[in-house]
């Protein structure tokens, strides 16, 4: 079993799926268990997942290109739309109080655990934020407003892992 070190050092944005592999029920079962599990502001989890297979992944998936991007998307056997759902009545009077975005910080901790989830499930994940939503909430049959695809699948035995680009943790971390 890996650690999170571990998991957040595996973890990159697959752009190379292996399309002969189908995921396993319960490594699915695991990520979105996962996900529910996220913290969210007053415990409100203010997101959906819708997860796509088969035709719909696809007609998903390719609501995400355009200009040029994700064109690898089409390759990952499940797409999962996050949607953005209203607030809990606590979390949105914090939020117009505050003039903090508590659901889309919500949402973006949400997918943090899901796709770590999935590394460790031996899987890999792309978070796509280009996207057209009015197509995608058509395909869905969603209400609210589509804010994220996560494309999930087996890499490619040739897609390695690649040098991770951060910053320097002193350009990151101050202490007072």
């Amino acid at each position: 079993m890996m650690n999170f070190l571990e998991i957040a050092q595996a973890r990159q944005s697959c752009r190379n799926y292996d399309e002969t592999r189908e995921i396993e029920q319960e490594k699915l079962d695991a990520i979105l268990h996962a996900a529910q599990l996220a913290p969210s502001a007053c415990n409100g989890q203010p997101y959906h997942f819708t997860v796509c297979t088969g035709e719909t992944a696809k007609a998903v998936e390719e609501a995400t290109k355009g200009m040029g991007m994700n064109k690898f998307a089409t390759q990952a056997p499940v797409a999962i739309v996050v949607s953005e759902m209203p607030y809990v009545k606590s979390a949105a009077l914090g939020a117009k109080v505050k003039g903090n975005d508590y659901r889309s910080i919500d949402i973006g901790i949400a997918v943090a655990y899901l796709t770590a989830e999935a590394t460790a499930q031996g899987l890999s994940t792309c978070i796509l934020g280009w996207l057209d939503d009015v197509k995608i909430r058509k395909i869905c049959e969603l209400e609210y407003p589509a804010r994220l695809v996560i494309t999930l699948g087996h890499a490619k035995e040739s897609d390695k892992l690649r040098t991770k680009k951060r910053k320097d943790l002193d350009e990151l971390v101050s202490v007072k």
